[in-house]
């Protein structure tokens, strides 16, 4: 087997900007991220802010082309152009002028700890104080309630009082192995989730989008405007409103998921019947949607999974 590499030849820097005080922010495609929640953040942090790219990592050594295979594109029968699967970490500035470090791309499949280090490497090179990985995971919270952000990080300061106290064992994607080497680098490290209605995870659901951008201000003093992302929020809760108004039998248990929500909110001890209660809505939700989505919900739908693309600000 060959021997690693050292973490500087796993990227090339492009250039080395003046940076003060910047906030790195995290997200890696292929890992969990309900509702694409995480992807949208921050494809719309990077555009708001008119990132530009800085170092760009060397996905030969750190991807397996089988699972992050690249794009052909072929026009009148003619192959273009392939667009191969980048990592890259982009500098930018929020509404305030405040910069910004933005690692996005696909999650590496090989050599992770070394991946790990040239990140870390990068961040203290241009002197980051705070580090944030964005993600969103399905829950059983109804659309109709604001949308809930959970805070992980290995220092307890940074962590907000959690709906559950639990302890869980779950398998960790590279963005926890970052916030675990930012901590031990004297970097504030967290990892933020945005909670997202388990019958409507699969699809593109802005709110969770938002809700990581607005939780950014409150945890770190990032502030990015919402713009389109704000709006397709809106145009998603009415589509959902819409789909439940005729059935009374989906307003029940949407009702019903309200009511386990609120309790267990307000006396945090169990939520194993608000699981089960998602549980069931979102089986008849998946046929419900099937059966009642035309073309141009399901154009909706792209429009709000696009926002952060469509609308630099």
């Amino acid at each position: 087997m060959d021997s690693a590499p050292a973490p500087e030849h796993l990227y090339r820097l492009l250039t080395t900007p003046d940076l003060t005080d910047p906030v790195l922010i995290v997200h890696f495609d292929g890992w969990v991220d309900a509702g694409r929640g995480g992807n949208t953040a921050i494809r719309h942090i990077s555009n708001v802010s008119s990132a530009t790219t800085i170092a760009e990592f060397d996905t030969e050594q750190l991807l397996d082309y089988r699972a992050h295979r690249p794009t052909l594109h072929i026009v009148n029968g003619i192959s273009a152009d392939i667009d191969w699967p980048r990592i890259e970490l982009r500098a930018g500035q929020d509404s305030n002028h405040r910069d910004l470090l933005i690692l996005n791309g696909a999650e590496p499949d090989h050599r992770w700890q070394t991946f790990v280090e040239a990140v870390i490497g990068l961040a203290k090179r241009f002197g980051t104080s705070h580090l944030v990985c964005l993600g969103a995971y399905p829950a059983a919270v109804p659309h109709t309630r604001s949308t809930h952000l959970t805070i992980t990080s290995p220092t307890p300061e940074l962590v907000r009082v959690n709906q559950s106290g639990a302890t869980l064992d779950v398998p960790a994607g590279v963005a926890a192995a970052i916030e675990a080497a930012g901590s031990c680098a004297g970097i504030a490290s967290s990892s933020m989730w945005a909670q997202v209605p388990q019958y409507i995870a699969s699809a593109p659901y802005p709110p969770a989008a938002l809700a990581l951008i607005e939780g950014l201000k409150e945890a770190v003093g990032i502030s990015v405007e919402g713009g389109a992302l704000a709006e397709h929020s809106k145009t998603m809760r009415k589509q959902l409103d819409a789909l439940i108004a005729d059935e009374p039998d989906h307003a029940r248990t949407i009702a019903q998921l309200e009511r386990h929500h609120d309790e267990f909110n307000a006396d945090p001890i169990s939520g194993d019947g608000a699981v089960a209660i998602s549980e069931e809505l979102g089986a008849q939700f998946e046929k419900f949607l099937r059966a009642q989505t035309n073309p141009d919900n399901a154009d909706n739908t792209d429009n709000a999974d696009n926002a952060a693309e469509s609308e630099p600000e």
